[in-house]
């Protein structure tokens, strides 16, 4: 089973990701580090309490080539550099909130296929 490590501040928002990845078959880790094997990482770019560029960089250094989805309700149409800024952090997709469950599961089936 794939597995996906959620780096979420808000309860409702990584509640709502996991119910939507589980739901499609995948197995969901909602807090702590990030272990060895995980198949991919999604991430919130903008959190109060922590720096989610922080977060990307850590788990590129721990884990190198483990995919990262990058969240964030900053990412808007024209907003180039929060777009560019993601991608340097080595981001490979980059979701802008809201969205919908099937913007993110097309973003997920791309980075690792579909849930075994």
């Amino acid at each position: 089973m794939s597995s996906i490590v959620i780096i979420e501040e808000d309860d409702l928002m990584r509640g709502l990701l996991t119910e939507w990845l589980t739901g499609a078959g995948y197995a969901v880790r909602e807090r702590g580090a990030v272990p060895a094997g995980a198949d991919l990482v999604i991430v919130d770019l903008y959190m109060p309490r922590q720096a989610g560029g922080d977060a990307v960089r850590a788990v590129q250094q721990a884990h190198p080539g483990t995919p990262v989805i990058a969240i964030s309700a900053q990412f808007r149409p024209g907003l180039a550099g929060s777009w560019w800024a993601a991608r340097a952090l080595g981001a490979r997709k980059l979701i802008a909130k809201p969205f919908t469950c099937e913007d993110l599961l097309r973003a997920v089936r791309a980075l690792i296929g579909p849930a075994p």
